[in-house]
């Protein structure tokens, strides 16, 4: 069994906060006896900073626990430093994306990687990509833009290109939403978070990215958002207005089709519709270990969406090393 939306936090990432902890505002607290730390990072979408998130034995041990035989492994969103001048995302970027790949180099039957970029500049994202893969990572986690600039703007061209040339997933997930309206009741990851990716995914989608992309491999977290359950009004609008289908070459819930999506939804009836929806080759096993809502264990489903997206060779090569 595979699970593809996993977070750690190597010790050299932590190490890097402790010694930079005055430049990115990065604060331990201890908000209740019975829990971790938690730990927050320029006043923003504080966690707990749990033993499964830095101690690699004890993450690799409750993913056995269950049955998973190989994870996906995730910087966490918190850490991306989008807000911080550019210097410190680069080097935050190459110190995760080293730590992550000495943790696969040693552990490759049972993980795989996806590093981060510093997303403000995507010439530089581009480049930090390269040297990711050319570490032995499959492509990097990204957040759902930049403020008000959308993935589909062209300022982030360079990314995709690269993205597309070296044939990378690019994991989009969501940071939790800043909209005013949502301060309240948790709502802000609650429902905030799934209609961030929302967003995003129908921006991509409709903004026909994946035809000038063929190779591009866009990983959507928690389900693709709402997106899925609402394609109908989309194919509405594209038979309505041309706004909707300038860039578009079939209805959009056929490009739906052509993205990926993990099964972080916390309901059977909900993954079922997905993969009805956009077929067992375009959804992948997903947890978000170990945050606080995560899915766990994930659910179990076919691992066609596994070799759509990480390839048959190394799925197979991972089937074998557990025979």
């Amino acid at each position: 069994m595979y699970d593809f939306h996993t977070h750690f936090i190597p010790e050299d990432v932590l190490s890097w906060l402790k010694e930079n902890k005055n430049a990115v505002n990065a604060e331990w607290i201890k908000k209740e006896k019975n829990k971790e730390e938690f730990l927050v990072v320029n006043q923003k979408w504080g966690f707990e900073l749990k033993k499964t998130f830095i101690d690699f034995e004890i993450y690799l041990q409750e993913q056995e626990n269950v049955g998973i035989t190989h994870s996906v492994v995730s910087p966490i969103p918190q850490l991306f430093m989008y807000d911080f001048p550019l210097d410190i995302s680069v080097e935050m970027s190459r110190i995760y994306n080293k730590s992550l790949a000495a943790l696969i180099k040693e552990n490759p039957e049972k993980l795989s990687a996806l590093g981060t970029v510093p997303l403000r500049d995507p010439d530089k994202a581009a480049q930090v990509l390269n040297e990711a893969m050319n570490f032995g990572l499959k492509g990097a986690i990204i957040g759902p833009g930049l403020g008000r600039q959308m993935l589909s703007d062209s300022f982030f061209q360079p990314l995709f290109e690269e993205a597309n040339r070296l044939k990378a997933i690019l994991f989009i997930h969501p940071l939790l939403s800043e909209d005013p309206r949502l301060k309240r009741r948790m709502m802000p990851n609650l429902i905030g978070v799934p209609w961030e990716t929302t967003i995003c995914v129908t921006d991509l989608l409709l903004s026909g990215i994946i035809d000038k992309y063929p190779n591009l491999k866009l990983l959507f977290a928690h389900g693709g958002g709402l997106l899925p359950y609402q394609i109908g009004r989309l194919d509405k609008g594209y038979e309505q207005w041309e706004l909707v289908s300038s860039n578009l070459q079939a209805p959009p819930s056929e490009y739906l089709k052509r993205f990926w999506y993990d099964t972080v939804l916390w309901n059977q009836d909900s993954i079922d519709f997905l993969v009805k929806t956009v077929g067992e080759d375009r959804v992948v096993a997903g947890s978000d270990y170990p945050f606080d809502l995560c899915a766990w264990p994930p659910r179990e489903i076919s691992d066609k969406g596994a070799h759509s997206l990480l390839g048959d060779a190394l799925v197979k090569d991972t089937q074998n090393s557990y025979r």
